[in-house]
């Protein structure tokens, strides 16, 4: 019989008042019994079953269901067990560095390392970009057409429901400014200096992608040959990238070594200052709401 610690893989049917309903089926779901991770509720009823058993588990589907219409409701799932797995503890070796495609335990640890250092060194690069792009916005002056804003507006909205992009206006037309802005000035800045990408610079972005997903290469190929624009957006973020690089080729650096900690604690203060200045605007939006409401 399952225990909470062990995980169960089933099948399930769902209905609501008897009736069948979407994304009410699903196959081969695994939950770690205790962990509460699937549906509030749903794994404790698990607990005791045995394998190729039938288990039928009622609970309340979440308020943040998709379907809103069905959010809040009590569904019947009936589960078909088809394994029970134990908990078992991983032996760290070589044997399981291979496991992992290293070539031993040393190999898996400096894959590791670099993995890690490489996502750190993403995180910096994005805020360096950010504080690059936020100055020159900043330091330029520029009037900019009309009708340029309002087609920017509509390609922010254009998935919004109409109530949105009315709640959003103000927002989308901020962004909508800014992002032509910093647009304008990144091309002059390429054309005085003849940036341009070559066919064989996406061609080897593309292939690079495509190692880093060993085993589906051909999905990122036929992602870039099948999906319209994908090919224009690698092109406009490689082009970008390249005036940045430009941009901090050309500045006086001051380079300084860091540590994790310290890495992490820039990360943070970014992300806290980001959240603020989210919340202040939403506050400010409050406020207004709440002065035009009074008037």
């Amino acid at each position: 019989k399952s225990e909470k610690g062990d995980m169960v893989v089933f099948d399930y049917i769902a209905k609501i008042d008897g009736k069948s309903f979407e994304g009410g089926e699903g196959k081969n779901i695994q939950i770690i019994l205790g962990r509460d991770l699937f549906i509030k509720g749903f794994d404790n009823q698990l607990i005791g079953v045995k394998k190729n058993e039938n288990k039928i588990v009622k609970v309340k589907l979440p308020e943040n269901y998709p379907k809103k219409d069905l959010a809040n409701k009590m569904a019947e799932f009936n589960c078909f067990i088809e394994k029970i797995k134990k908990p078992s503890e991983t032996k760290i070796d070589d044997e399981f560095a291979k496991k992992m495609g290293a070539k031993n335990l040393d190999d898996l640890k400096s894959l590791v390392q670099k993995q890690i250092s490489s996502e750190y060194k993403r995180s910096l690069d994005a805020i360096t970009k950010k504080n690059i792009l936020n100055h020159i916005e900043k330091s330029h002056s520029i009037d900019l057409p009309p009708n340029l804003i309002e087609q920017e507006i509509r390609a922010l909205s254009q998935n919004l429901k109409k109530e949105e992009v009315e709640k959003n206006k103000e927002k989308n037309e901020k962004v909508a400014k800014s992002r032509i802005k910093i647009g304008i000035i990144l091309n002059q800045i390429a054309d005085k200096n003849n940036l341009k990408i070559g066919e064989n610079e996406i061609q080897k972005e593309i292939q690079k992608q495509a190692s880093n997903m060993p085993g589906q290469e051909k999905m990122v190929m036929e992602y870039y040959q099948k999906t319209p624009g994908a090919l224009s957006n690698l092109q406009g973020a490689l082009y970008e990238e390249k005036i940045l690089s430009l941009i901090k080729s050309k500045s006086k650096l001051n380079i300084k070594k860091i540590n994790l900690s310290e890495a992490e604690e820039i990360i943070k203060n970014f992300h806290m200052s980001t959240h603020e200045h989210k919340t202040d605007n939403v506050k400010k939006n409050h406020k207004k709401s709440k002065d035009k409401k009074k008037k």
